[in-house]
């Protein structure tokens, strides 16, 4: 089955609509359950296909665990690690910040290469080589990951700021008596959340949100219960869905520290966003005027690339000249040419770079959602679409964003969920 939305453009979007919990920052912190032996509980969990296959490996290891009304149990009294098969990660490449902490509390680690969205290279070699830095013994085939040995704290210098190398670090650092050091250090919000996760297990952590971390870690972690921290990229759709419908949303449970690049890139775009005293971000498109500029995504706290493609939505109405640049994946810009079929005017100068000249109105068409990111924009461009545009692919969407669709709806948008039979 395909799983599909159906939307009808050229409705305003308004209300009020509260953000949820960053997948991003669920699925390392349910990994950091690993490292002790009790019960984690973690609250404000997005209801996400992801998040269930992470539940499932958990389970499969030995776990004990549920899942009820945004509230994850995990109980690892009888945790084990054993080969986790390819049926297992295939489908979720967030299941490799479980090798530092299964390394970590077990002396190895053993799992199929995971999958996942298919957004150009994205090598191991980051994870392998943080953890041979700790002492770990790499025994990794063509198939199959494969690390073991006893972890030693130390130093660890990391070739970029990868995000879940960084969280596989701290996990894994976390449970070594002793000081290590991670340079080159990913600070995304969801890694933050990582660290105070790991610091109130127990562990000492410095640095947080920074490119170095320092961490002493503890031979015996306690169980602890955390919060999932908002989606920030959750948000910035929503921000931008109210500004290409002409809408006035208000959006609660968000954080302005994790949204200041995208933020301020909104209000160049000139796009009408503020914060009142109570903490809501109001958004008003009705008023704003979108003008073109450029955007380059960027580490932590540069403008995210997972907001990348909803951006190049808004720039197809925004007047003038825009250009983007992609500077952390060659896969990101596919988006793009579904776009085109809707009729934005792009030209794709390579891999990392493409020109987008609006403003030019959108018309509905039969659509794909490329990956996760990809299919949050094409929601976004079928809602400022005329007519009625269907997107394919639903599933990875339903990956990243937890009931996008009833969002939607409860601000006015006329969008419907439906199953189709696949094509043979």
């Amino acid at each position: 089955m395909d799983i599909q939305y159906r939307v009808q453009g050229g409705t305003a979007l308004r209300g009020d609509v509260t953000i949820g919990g960053s997948k991003n920052a669920a699925l390392p912190m349910m990994a950091g359950s690993v490292l002790c032996s009790g019960e984690t509980v973690l609250h404000n969990v997005p209801d996400l296909r992801d998040v269930r296959s992470m539940l499932s490996i958990l389970e499969f290891l030995g776990g004990e665990t549920s899942f009820q009304n945004g509230t994850v149990r995990i109980r690892t009294h009888n945790l084990q690690s054993k080969p986790i098969s390819s049926e297992f990660v295939s489908k979720l490449r967030g299941s490799i910040v479980l090798l530092g902490p299964l390394l970590a509390r077990f002396g190895v680690v053993e799992m199929a290469y995971p999958g996942g969205c298919v957004l150009g290279k994205r090598p191991v070699g980051a994870h392998i080589g943080a953890l041979e830095q700790l002492g770990a013994q790499n025994m990794s085939t063509e198939e199959v990951l494969h690390l073991q040995g006893e972890l030693r704290p130390g130093r660890i210098v990391l070739p970029e700021f990868s995000v879940t190398a960084t969280e596989n670090a701290v996990l894994a650092a976390a449970l070594l008596e002793g000081e290590t050091r991670i340079d080159i250090a990913a600070a995304e919000p969801h890694v933050q959340a990582v660290e105070m996760m790991a610091r109130d297990m127990g562990a000492e952590v410095e640095g947080i949100g920074t490119h170095t971390v320092v961490v002493r870690g503890k031979k015996s972690l306690q169980c602890v219960s955390a919060t999932v921290p908002f989606d920030y990229l959750e948000a910035g759709c929503l921000v931008i869905a109210a500004l290409v419908t002409k809408g006035k949303v208000r959006l609660h449970g968000t954080d302005p520290e994790h949204l200041l690049s995208f933020l301020d890139t909104i209000q160049r775009l000139g796009g009408i966003c503020k914060y009142n005293d109570e903490g809501v971000l109001f958004v008003d498109g009705e008023i704003s005027s979108l003008q073109s500029l450029n955007v380059k995504t960027n580490i932590f706290p540069g403008f995210p690339t997972d907001l990348q493609a909803p951006m190049g939505v808004a720039l197809t109405q925004a007047k003038g000249v825009s250009r983007i640049f992609e500077r952390l994946f060659e896969g990101r810009m596919a988006y793009l040419y579904e776009l085109e079929k809707m009729g934005a005017h792009v030209e794709v100068l390579n891999s990392h770079e493409a020109l987008i000249i609006g403003p030019t109105p959108l018309r509905s068409r039969t659509v794909a959602s490329n990956d996760i990111r990809a299919g949050a924009a094409m929601v976004i461009a079928a809602l400022c679409a005329e007519g009625e545009t269907t997107i394919t692919d639903v599933r990875y969407i339903e990956r990243g964003y937890d009931r996008l669709d009833e969002k939607l709806r409860s601000l006015g948008a006329k969008i419907v969920k439906i199953e189709t039979a696949r094509e043979v």
